[in-house]
């Protein structure tokens, strides 16, 4: 599975941003997914993550509220819708793939990675 992230870019501080993931491989609509984000100087983590069938999603107490995950198997997408943004979503983003179906909140979990997309929220 090759999976590509876009949609990031510079924002100010309460506005929205959909980022996006293409999936490339046929096995992507079996596999979980997430998404995950690093700032400068921070460890990598969890975002939110969303079952193969996208009827069950979760997502990190930071974001709970003004993140919504959600993937359209049909065209081999995954999607993460940002609202509310705050100067310390400022990360770079990463989709996830993890073939072992454990909706994990654990970066360790998921064996496929983007190369990720910077959000920037400006004060």
């Amino acid at each position: 599975v090759q999976l590509v992230e876009s949609g990031g870019g510079l924002v100010q501080a309460g506005g929205s941003l959909r980022l996006s993931c293409t999936a490339s491989g046929r096995t992507f609509t079996t596999y979980p997914t997430g998404w995950f984000r690093q700032a400068p100087g921070k460890e990598r983590e969890f975002v939110a993550t969303i079952t193969r069938s996208g009827g069950s999603t979760g997502y990190a107490d930071s974001v709970k509220g003004r993140a919504t995950i959600s993937r359209d198997n049909a065209k081999n997408m995954l999607y993460l819708q940002m609202s509310s943004l705050k100067p310390e979503d400022t990360a770079v983003y990463y989709c996830a793939a993890d073939p072992y179906s454990r909706f994990s909140t654990k970066a360790y979990h998921y064996p496929y990675w983007g190369q990720g997309t910077q959000v920037t929220v400006s004060s």
